[in-house]
């Protein structure tokens, strides 16, 4: 069981997808099955996390088969402490975007389950790869369901929407491939162990950094490559949001990790500098372009820009805190808030785009204006509301605190202006945030529209309320995650800090 776990959590949701989608016409099946298949696939971390010992950086629940015997590409999948609580996100994401979807979504219903489920299995695929190609071959994959989700399912610019999308993340991805294959016709080898441990000029590093970096900068996205990421945001519908945002966006931040860091350290260290100041932009700038929007979707997106930021700016973080303090002891910690930071943005930003869509569900408009006091004709909705606004401004006691926390002590670590700017997220998230709260939740009923709306039914208090336990659970009690990745960071930090020249 041990050795196929993986390969079922990655093939049950892409055959399942296929399956549901075959019903065709049979909505109530296709929805039941797609929630079958979710909840199966959530229930198959159960044994992955119960089995992982989070003290050893080796990877573990490995599968190795011959894949492309021609280019030495192999079927190779295991987990470490970085990968699994990416993994489990995915997982757990899914199942409220399918319960989410259940009155709302009435075009093509079987299909839009169908892009979900595979879209699940890719993205797991993803995070559980050890062979570079096959990394490659599910990091493309992935495009095609949220190509189809935004430009079938999507607003009235969502053909733009998803062309720019497209573009914007294929084009960065050809990048990394270049990397990829010149560093194959130097090992023949496509592992990612063999790549990480190859020795590189530093030339070679800058490109190889600079490429990868180029593909994972749009996934985040960074500043400026974020562009993409309001339109698809706004045009996409709710479910597609959620897993833009709660998933996708962590697989430019797990790429860095995984990739650019360990393979190319000196370049790494001499580059962080334009790193750190790209991270600090998102935060600063992006915070402010938040605060002016009407949109909310799009208030979220940028939102999302700034709060991504953190994870950019802590995974560089270590090198200025060895040449700050002289010692590597601490220096792990800006990869810890980047690691919490993407889990907790995940759940917050998933749990941000539903209450919009419960909104929508109702009224059919995404602008601020034509909302006000919802609080008064929905109190339980509005309890939740304030509740994820209140973490997605870093309040203590939720997920939104911990990870900003640590990223922030450890630019103070490594210099006290990367700390001060960073630390403005706390003023301009709080502004645009609870500017957004007030406006829409609180205040007098706005207009006939709001004083019709009704509160939250069961299906809607499940997928909320389930995600509202989840962001306090991590706020107040975030040592599991972070034993979960403690051999994987230590192990990622020696890597990081380490020379090849």
């Amino acid at each position: 069981m041990q050795t196929t776990l993986l390969s079922l959590l990655i093939w049950l949701p892409i055959v399942g997808g296929f399956l549901v989608m075959a019903l065709g016409a049979r909505v109530a099946a296709a929805r039941w099955l797609a929630l079958l298949i979710s909840v199966v696939t959530l229930a198959l971390c159960v044994p992955l996390y119960a089995g992982f010992d989070g003290s050893t950086a080796a990877f573990q629940f490995q599968q190795n088969l011959p894949w492309i015997p021609a280019f030495n590409a192999r079927y190779s999948i295991g987990v470490d402490g970085i990968a699994l609580p990416l993994i489990i996100l995915t997982a757990f994401i899914t199942v409220p975007v399918i319960i989410a979807a259940w009155t709302s979504v009435t075009k093509r219903v079987a299909q839009y389950y169908a892009a979900f489920l595979i879209m699940e299995g890719l993205m797991i695929g993803v995070f559980s790869a050890m062979d570079a190609l096959l990394f490659y071959f599910f990091w493309e994959a992935m495009l095609i369901p949220m190509f189809l989700i935004i430009g079938i399912w999507g607003g009235p610019r969502r053909i733009y929407a998803t062309i720019k999308f497209f573009l914007y993340t294929f084009l960065g991805s050809v990048f990394m491939l270049v990397a990829l294959v010149y560093m194959y016709l130097q090992t023949q080898d496509y592992s990612i162990a063999a790549l990480q441990a190859m020795p590189l000029t530093l030339e070679e590093q800058r490109w190889i950094f600079l490429a990868f970096f180029a593909a994972f900068a749009v996934k985040v996205p960074m500043w400026p490559v974020h562009t993409w990421l309001p339109d698809a945001h706004v045009e996409a519908p709710t479910g597609g949001s959620v897993v833009l945002a709660a998933i996708m966006l962590k697989m430019g931040g797990y790429g860095l990790l995984r990739f650019a860091l360990p393979i190319a350290p000196d370049a790494g260290r001499e580059l962080d500098g334009f790193v750190i100041t790209l991270s600090l932009i998102a935060v600063v700038y992006i915070g402010f372009v938040a605060l002016v929007q009407q949109d909310m979707k799009k208030l979220i997106a940028y939102s999302s820009i700034a709060h991504m930021g953190f994870v950019t700016l802590g995974a560089v973080l270590a090198y200025d805190i060895v040449g700050a303090t002289g010692s590597p002891a601490g220096a792990g910690m800006g990869l810890d808030g980047a690691m919490v930071q993407m889990i907790s943005h995940g759940l917050i930003s998933g749990a941000m785009f539903l209450c919009v869509g419960v909104m929508y569900d109702r009224v059919h408009s995404r602008e601020i204006s034509a909302y006000g006091g919802v609080i008064n004709k929905m109190p339980i909705f509005g309890a939740f509301m304030v509740l994820f606004s209140m973490a997605n401004s870093g309040l203590p006691g939720t997920s939104g605190f911990v990870g900003e926390f640590l990223v922030v002590l450890a630019a103070f670590k490594a210099n006290f202006w990367y700390a001060a700017l960073a630390a403005t997220t706390l003023i301009l998230g709080a502004a645009y945030t609870l500017w957004l709260v007030k406006r829409v939740i609180f205040g007098k009923v706005g207009n006939h529209h709001v004083a019709e709306m009704k509160d939250v039914d069961g299906r809607e208090f499940l997928v909320l309320g389930v995600l509202a336990v989840s962001v306090v659970l991590l706020g107040v009690w975030p040592a599991p995650l972070l034993d979960m990745m403690r051999g994987s960071i230590e192990h990622l930090t020696q890597m990081i800090l380490a020379t090849k020249l």
